[in-house]
């Protein structure tokens, strides 16, 4: 059963109404006022358990949770719709093909605009949306019909069982996200303080240097004899040590790490505390720390690859320099899962490459470290030439240590190297690649297809570049994107699994020693959940249970597992 829920027709008010699987009325329509639309949900959602379906969670959720409002299930019709419209599942539909003949503006729930069109980010799997357009209020008839046409463009796709599990794996994480939001991580304020005045100094005033960064400052100039050196201007910078003699075309870390001079050293030191004051200094405290707790919000879907995104608070990734501040509270610890080499077995399981799938078990069958297998099979058991090999197959190394490996591993693993391949090979025709479950890539462009025909050599150059960057994108998309896939079904059932656990526990007020878990941290192919000390062996279960759910959800019973790798530690700098 649905439970449809829309803007009502006053801006104070709110709309629901129960539907069958076929889109008939189960209920009268109820219009509530926003204040009191928490104990209808809550109502609604003991007595029937529905499927919630709305524009976005993120427009509806937040309130609810902080109503003490959870729910078990829902349909995201804007995460679904942007799916949907580049999915090659659904290129045939009627659905696809009455968007694609409107205009841009007329996509009115369509949220990541900047991965379509001219920019599409065809050659960045990394692309995060520039804007997020403002959730519209959708009234229930619109709602409605908009989930109708979503259904119906599902089913008649070219793989339906594919694409409503990822709509529905897309859907739950929005819950997922919006919860983990609202929760935070534990984060102890006086101890991030601590670490920025040992590293930094004290917090300076009206947004001067803090000392240390300002003392660097100093020796960094006195080294290149810049005295008006402003060291955060790449463009001063690059002057600076020009003039030096320090022939660099860019200011990365790998590149001055080339150079000898005694300029380079406080110039790294100097990039890396200035990044850890300008990201996660004492303004991101007052922003993103509250009682205790650190709030970031998540963007689901928020690259092309499908991969998740943050904004503003910076949680796909917690730099190392302040994980000492992320600190279970008393009672509770962190237990820590991360997907061990989650991308190499992905494509051990897309290409069905039984050699490579074999390399990741051990003679009964049982999980092994992969790089450590393909190592003991064709590089004389060096584990990091193995690693090197596998990961410049999936990124499309042509040099260096990479690019002569990689001959090797083709010759070991023929299926793996030739799906991936085959993948680029489609991009650099321009052709669009999808994801096992049916995420596809951005169509290219007019203006791409045109530079293709270009008839000068310097133009024919250019073309050439461009198309090899396109075939570099879509090998990795295939992969990277499946591997979000599946980290999405994995949070989905360790959510689901943790719900049933937290069923079965008494409630706080009884034993307020005991809690419920809860996910509070998800980093691409990690996830923490802050867990009571007594149910550490539970959680801990759940999280292998889960990845193994996973798994089968998406490639059914294969003979490879994608095993995580669990630690349990009080702070968040102590997992590894």
């Amino acid at each position: 059963m649905y439970a449809l829920l829309a803007a009502g027709p006053e801006a104070s008010t709110a709309v629901v109404q129960l539907r069958y699987e076929d889109g008939a009325p189960a209920s009268s329509l109820q219009t509530v006022a926003l204040g009191t639309l928490a104990s209808l949900v809550r109502d609604i959602e003991d007595a029937h358990h529905p499927r919630w379906v709305w524009d976005r969670a993120s427009h509806w959720y937040p309130a609810l949770l902080a109503a003490n409002v959870r729910l078990e299930r829902c349909h995201d019709l804007s995460l679904c719709q942007n799916i949907l419209l580049d999915s090659e599942f659904a290129a045939l539909t009627e659905y696809h093909q009455q968007f694609t003949s409107l205009p841009p503006e007329s996509h009115l729930l369509r949220e990541d605009s900047s991965i379509t069109g001219a920019q599409a980010g065809q050659e960045s799997l990394f692309q995060t949306p520039a804007t997020q357009s403002e959730s519209q209020d959708w009234d229930l008839a619109t709602v409605a019909k908009e989930l109708g046409a979503q259904k119906a463009a599902t089913s008649s796709s070219t793989h339906p069982p594919r694409l409503t599990l990822l709509l529905s794996a897309e859907s739950a994480g929005a819950l997922v996200a919006a919860e983990m939001q609202y929760e935070g991580m534990p984060w102890r304020e006086d101890l991030h303080r601590r670490l920025l005045s040992d590293l930094l100094g004290p917090e300076p005033q009206n947004q001067a240097r803090p000392e240390k960064l300002e003392a660097l400052a100093a020796e960094l100039r006195a080294a290149l004899n810049a005295p008006a050196l402003n060291p955060d201007s790449p463009q001063d910078l690059i002057r600076a040590l020009h003039r030096a003699g320090i022939d660099v075309k860019s200011t990365r870390s790998w590149e001055l790490m080339e150079f000898k001079h005694p300029a380079i050293e406080p110039l790294l030191t100097y990039r890396k505390l200035s990044r850890l004051f300008t990201t996660n200094g004492w303004n991101w405290l007052r922003q993103w720390v509250r009682v205790g707790r650190f709030h970031s919000e998540y963007v689901v879907g928020g690259v092309v690859s499908g991969r998740w995104a943050s904004r503003g608070g910076g949680a796909m990734q917690i730099p190392a320099q302040i994980r000492g501040a992320a600190v279970a509270d008393p009672g509770h610890t962190f237990v820590v899962a991360d997907a061990a080499q989650l991308e190499p077995r992905v494509l051990a399981a897309l290409a069905q490459d039984s050699a490579m799938a074999a390399a990741g078990q051990d003679s009964a069958g049982k999980n092994k470290d992969l790089y450590a297998g393909i190592a003991a099979q064709g590089f004389g058991g060096d584990r990091s030439m193995a690693k090197v090999a596998l990961l410049g197959a999936i990124y499309g190394a042509t040099s260096g240590e990479s690019g002569r490996l990689v001959p090797q591993l083709a010759r070991m693993y023929p299926r793996a190297l030739d799906f991936v391949e085959q993948a680029a090979r489609a991009g650099e025709r321009g052709e669009r690649v999808s994801t096992y479950l049916g995420r596809s890539t951005p169509a290219t462009t007019q203006e791409w297809h045109a530079g293709q025909q270009s008839s000068t050599a310097q133009e024919q150059r250019r073309a050439e570049s461009a198309a090899r960057s396109r075939g570099r994108f879509t090998r990795n998309f295939v992969v990277q994107g499946t591997a979000a896939e599946w980290a999405c079904c994995w949070l989905a059932e360790l959510r689901r699994r943790l719900r049933v656990l937290a069923a079965t526990l008494p409630p706080a007020g009884a034993n307020p020693a005991i809690g419920t878990p809860q996910l509070v941290a998800f980093l691409h192919d990690e996830v923490v959940v802050h867990c009571p000390l007594g149910l550490v062996d539970e959680v801990t279960t759940i999280l292998h249970e889960s990845s193994r759910a996973a798994t089968g959800l998406i490639f059914g019973n294969i003979p490879l597992e994608f095993p995580v790798k669990v630690t349990v530690v009080p702070c968040y700098a102590d997992a590894k």
